[in-house]
């Protein structure tokens, strides 16, 4: 029988962080996939934890996935930990649970710490509906991917999660306020840890703060979305540029039949429903 891939969540800075089942977890199995063993080792010291190493990260991830699947399906159970946080998240470790599902090796996810969550709950910000970004794409590696997502941000209704390294900090603050204009951030600096930081403010008020001080820290930015208001004054105001007619066809051309799309037109231009009923059957 094939073994069991473990997603083991280890701290993401707090030692105290780490759950029993994951240290007996990562005691029990054959082998840890580790994204860097230098970093893990420390970890399993401190816990007591023997068990075999071996690395698994962005640079090797598909042809080592396909090696330790292959343990996998001769019976051998492995842990996969990254270097702090929840694997498969912004982390190599998807394209191995991905070989796995693909080849019917069973997957399951010990929970713990992950720093988004961490954040977003820290943010004050909504928390009822959020979206992930993880890392923009440097400039150097594909600036026209990341011009694309920041103009999908300006679109965005949801709380937005992005990480941000210290060094990247400032020039993904300016280009997040070039893009969505000066929006409500949390900045979370240093989760978990002694100087962890939680700094509700604006994009422009952080450009301010750091343009005298350094940043330092991993950083985690929690951004508001677009309000609900300014989304349906921008909807009315492009359907405005229709004729109802126009308007109609655009609603009944995807299914709705003519009451539901009277309903949705008169919704759209902010009017009651019997004043697109007068217009279209009354001539007025």
């Amino acid at each position: 029988m094939a073994g069991t891939l473990y997603l083991c969540a280890t701290p993401i800075g707090n030692l105290g962080d780490m759950t029993p089942r994951v240290v007996d977890t990562l005691r029990e199995v054959d082998l840890i996939a580790a994204e860097d063993t230098r970093n893990s080792i420390k970890l399993l010291n401190h816990f007591e934890i023997h068990t075999p190493m071996t690395s698994y990260h962005e640079f090797n991830k598909v042809e080592k996935a396909r090696e330790l699947v292959q343990k996998l399906l001769d019976g051998m159970n492995i842990a996969l930990i990254t270097d702090a946080g929840t694997p498969a998240i912004s982390d190599p470790g998807e394209v191995l649970v991905q070989q796995c599902q693909e080849a019917g090796v069973p997957v399951t996810s010990l929970p713990g710490a992950a720093a988004c969550i961490t954040a977003l709950t820290l943010s004050g910000l909504s928390t009822r509906r959020f979206c992930f970004e993880g890392f923009l794409p440097t400039e150097k590696a594909d600036k026209k991917l990341r011009r694309e997502i920041l103009e999908e941000l300006t679109l965005e209704g949801r709380t937005m999660i992005l990480y941000e390294a210290p060094h990247h900090l400032v020039r993904t603050l300016k280009d997040l306020y070039q893009a969505l204009g000066d929006r409500r951030i949390t900045l979370c600096r240093e989760l978990t840890k002694r100087y962890e930081t939680i700094l509700p403010t604006t994009l422009s008020a952080c450009l301010e703060k750091y343009g005298t001080e350094e940043p330092r820290g991993e950083y985690v930015l929690v951004i508001e979305g677009r309000s609900r208001e300014e989304r349906l004054r921008e909807k009315q105001s492009s359907f405005e540029d229709m004729s109802i007619e126009e308007h109609m066809a655009f609603y009944e051309n995807q299914g709705m039949d003519h009451k539901e799309a009277m309903k949705s037109v008169a919704k759209d231009r902010g009017v009651p429903k019997r004043d697109i009923y007068a217009y279209l059957h009354g001539g007025s």
